[in-house]
């Protein structure tokens, strides 16, 4: 084992790449570090911590690391070796109303979401771990998609030329650059107040010194109007973001998008989704979901019990709806509905500060707002998992989604309230599930 692990630190020393590919390791008593076959010139001088012998092992390759690690932990020397992790600053974004912005945050006994902490340790979101785009879809009024603090972050469909009238990828829409407009079945997506404030909290550019910042800072936003007037008009909005799932993994992500979130801050209150008379909408979220999309849906903004008095979609039965209902700041319910079986979990709503129409920012409360923390979160956790997770999600897009949503569930930040009045009894904590999809696949210690 000796002549392994010195070869290998020979041959990373020489590489001489940045140092947060470094290990730390604690050896034995006082063994020199020659002893476990580490060149002289990989080796601190030094120990970092003396009285405990931990060391400082420079300049090894990141892609072999890993393998490095399982050889020196196999060592009876060394009672443990980690990696060097790189460690900032806990930062919030440069925006300047991000200070107004308490649902990302989870201080001062505020009941956010936790995203302070996630993007500090894990990431502000966009690309997944193989570089493929993260697309979540605003199905809602419409989006104003040159608004200043969301145009970076709207998905763009390179295979088709703007405004020449024709398909150019053959994908069934004519002129989809943007998204899908339901209501009129064109491209032309346009802005709307509820749908844009909605996009922000999804995804509101990050870090540019401009007004606020969204769960994701980098994800891309399919604008979808077409969330109210008829059923029809919402299934044909659905349908545009499952055409283009599907064509992506048909594809290989060559053509269409990578959705892996639909937004639905709408719906029939009081309705009976288990009757016939409303089979549509389980059904397109079950075969949405099939394809790895999943489906965060607002209930009611009234005090009603949607496990007794129904609710479409949240009163749906589809394995793959996120139903959310709304929390304060104080972390209990605000004027929303409720249900041990059927509402998932809670997610902040009141007083959210994001993007509107005109370029501006403003406050709107309701499950409206609780949604799209949720929506987005999906977005973000895509952007963070595992390869295992990441693999899975392509080859079995399904269980994926599956997989998402318990890792969401089994993460909220707990409360007593909301124990006998969500499935998960707590609150959006996106820093926990991060850490679950981080580590999701990998072995636990």
């Amino acid at each position: 084992m000796k002549s392994i692990i010195a070869m290998a630190i020979v041959l990373f020393a020489c590489q001489g790449l940045a140092d947060v590919n470094d290990i730390i390791i604690k050896t034995r008593g006082n063994v020199p570090l020659a002893k476990l076959g580490i060149a002289a010139e990989s080796a601190s001088k030094m120990p970092l911590v003396e009285s405990l012998q931990i060391h400082l092992i420079k300049n090894y390759s990141r892609s072999n690391v890993q393998e490095l690690l399982k050889k020196l932990r196999q060592h009876p020397d060394v009672v443990y070796a980690q990696e060097d992790h790189p460690v900032s600053l806990r930062q919030n974004p440069n925006d300047p109303d991000f200070k107004d912005q308490w649902s990302m945050s989870l201080t001062n006994n505020n009941y956010g979401i936790d995203a302070i902490t996630a993007w500090t340790s894990f990431g502000t979101g966009g690309k997944d771990i193989q570089n493929n785009d993260i697309v979540v879809a605003v199905v809602d009024g419409g989006v104003q998609i040159d608004h200043p603090d969301l145009e970076e972050n709207i998905w763009i469909n390179q295979g088709e030329i703007p405004n020449n009238g024709i398909d150019d990828d053959q994908n069934g829409y004519v002129d989809d650059v943007n998204g899908w407009n339901a209501y009129n079945d064109d491209g032309n997506i346009t802005g709307n107040y509820h749908g844009t404030h909605v996009a922000g909290i999804v995804g509101a550019k990050g870090n540019n010194a401009n007004q606020v910042a969204g769960v994701n800072w980098d994800v891309k936003i399919m604008a979808i109007p077409g969330s109210s007037g008829t059923t029809s008009v919402v299934l044909r909005a659905y349908n545009y973001a499952l055409t283009q799932k599907k064509l992506w993994l048909q594809t290989n992500g060559q053509k269409g998008a990578n959705v892996v979130a639909t937004n639905s801050s709408f719906g029939i209150d009081l309705a009976d989704c288990t009757s016939k008379n409303y089979a549509a909408w389980n059904d397109i979220y079950n075969e949405m979901g099939k394809y790895g999309i999943l489906s965060a849906a607002a209930t009611m903004n009234r005090v009603a019990n949607v496990d007794t008095q129904g609710d479409v979609p949240t009163g749906c039965s589809s394995p793959y709806i996120i139903a959310v209902t709304n929390t304060g700041p104080n972390g209990k319910r605000a004027t929303a509905a409720f249900g041990q079986r059927s509402i998932d979990l809670g997610a902040p709503g009141q007083n959210i500060l994001s993007t509107v129409t005109g370029g501006s920012t403003s406050d709107l409360s309701g499950t409206s707002m609780a949604t799209p923390h949720v929506a987005g979160a999906v977005g973000y956790l895509y952007s963070v998992a595992s390869l295992a997770l990441t693999d899975l999600h392509k080859s079995n897009p399904e269980q994926a989604a599956i997989e998402m949503k318990k890792i969401i569930l089994g993460t909220v930040t707990p409360r007593s309230n909301l124990k006998s009045e969500t499935v998960s009894g707590g609150i959006l904590n996106l820093y926990q599930a991060s850490e679950e999809a981080v580590n999701f696949g990998l072995p636990r210690n």
